[in-house]
């Protein structure tokens, strides 16, 4: 049960599975630098809306996702924090991204993955 968030009201065990890519599926994660940046802002940003990452692998064009959180998020809620809030920095602090017209695609894959019990 020590998994299980908490409060005074809910009791809850939320976790999503996102898929998703750069525009034109860019190369962008073979940059060894921009990688370990997107990681970086990745985990502030798990911190500030108190979301538990239990994995994040990057392949050179695309991101898994796996975390858990509160049922207050939606999993659109929780796309929209991560590709905001890692966009614009990104494209500030690695020039080669201004060329692109948006960092990521409107697009994502998202699942739920969790414990049922009987």
């Amino acid at each position: 049960m020590e998994d299980y968030r908490r409060t005074k009201t809910t009791l809850s065990f939320i976790n999503y599975h996102f898929v998703f890519c750069p525009r034109y599926r860019r190369k962008i994660f073979l940059n060894q630098k921009l990688d370990k940046r997107f990681k970086e802002l990745i985990n502030q940003i798990a911190e500030n809306e108190e979301f538990k990452i239990i994995a994040l692998e990057t392949d050179k064009d695309h991101c898994h996702l796996f975390l858990n959180a509160r049922p207050t998020y939606s999993p659109a809620d929780i796309i929209a924090k991560v590709k905001g809030g890692t966009s614009r920095i990104l494209r500030d602090e690695f020039p080669e991204l201004k060329a692109m017209p948006s960092l990521w695609t409107r697009s994502y894959f998202v699942s739920t993955a969790g414990n049922v019990s009987s």
